[in-house]
C-alpha cells in the first residue's frame, strides 16, 4: 500500500486563517491521490506551515520530512514552490536517498525533472526581480522630482469617502438593527429579521452577521 505524508504551505497568517490557498492545495493533492496514485493508499499525516517559501527553517516541513523518512512514505506537495523557493534546498531533498517526494501538479515528473523545473523557476524569479528594479531606476531617472505611490491627501479623501458611504448605508437600517441589538438579539437573529422582511443591502444581497456588526460599529462611532 502506498503511504503519503502531506505538506501544505501558505505565505501569510491571513491566508492560513481564511483557508485561502490551502483549499486549492488540498484539492490538487486529492486529485493526485484519486487519479495518479496506486490504490489503495494511506495518508499518515498532514502538516501545514504559515511561512515564506524563502525561509527553509519551517517546523512543520521538518516534521513532515522526518515522518516520511521514518515510515518510508512519499512526501506529497501541491507545487514544487510549496516546499521551497530556493533551488539549493530542493536539490538537497532530491539528493536525499532516504526521502521520496511527489508533486501533485506534476504527477509524472521524476526527481531530475523537478530539479530542472526548480532551477528554471528560480531563474525566472531572479529575472523578474531584476527587470522590476531596472524599470524603477529608469522611472526615477526620468522623473527625479516625483515620488511613487498615491498622494497622502488622495488616500485620506478616499478613506473618508468609504467611511461616509458606510455610515449612509448603516443609517438606512439603523431604525431596525439598533432596537434589535438593545433587545439582546444576536447578530444572526438580526440578520434573519432583516432578510425575512425582504430588506436587502445596497448591492441587493442578503444581510450577514459580519456586515451587521460593521454597521453597528459605524453607528456607535457616529
Amino acid at each position: 500500500m502506498n503511504k503519503y505524508v502531506l505538506y501544505l504551505r501558505v505565505s501569510s497568517e491571513e491566508q492560513g486563517k481564511s483557508g485561502l490557498g490551502l483549499e486549492a492545495q488540498e484539492r490538487d493533492i486529492n486529485l493526485f491521490l484519486e487519479n495518479y496514485s496506486e490504490q489503495p493508499y494511506e495518508v499518515l499525516g498532514k502538516y501545514v506551515d504559515v511561512q515564506s517559501g524563502g525561509d527553509n527553517d519551517r517546523p512543520e516541513l521538518l516534521k513532515a520530512i522526518q515522518l516520511a523518512k521514518k515510515t518510508k512514505s512519499t512526501l506529497l506537495i501541491q507545487k514544487i514552490c510549496r516546499i521551497s523557493r530556493r533551488v539549493s534546498f530542493i536539490a538537497s531533498l532530491i539528493e536525499d536517498k532516504d526521502l521520496d517526494f511527489k508533486v501533485a501538479s506534476m504527477p509524472f515528473a521524476d526527481k531530475f525533472q523537478l530539479h530542472i523545473y526548480a532551477a528554471l523557476a528560480e531563474q525566472e524569479r531572479d529575472f523578474i526581480s531584476s527587470r522590476t528594479k531596472a524599470a524603477l531606476r529608469s522611472w526615477k531617472e526620468r522623473n527625479p522630482n516625483k515620488k511613487l505611490g498615491a498622494p497622502t491627501y488622495h488616500l485620506t479623501k478616499l478613506n473618508q469617502g468609504k467611511k461616509d458611504k458606510a455610515l449612509k448605508e448603516a443609517k438606512k437600517v439603523s431604525g431596525i438593527i439598533l432596537p434589535l441589538k438593545r433587545e439582546g438579539l444576536t447578530l444572526r437573529s438580526i440578520c434573519n429579521e432583516l432578510n425575512k422582511n425582504g430588506i436587502k443591502t445596497s448591492r441587493g444581497n442578503d444581510f450577514h452577521p459580519s456586515l451587521v456588526s460593521r454597521m453597528l460599529s459605524v453607528l456607535e462611532v457616529a
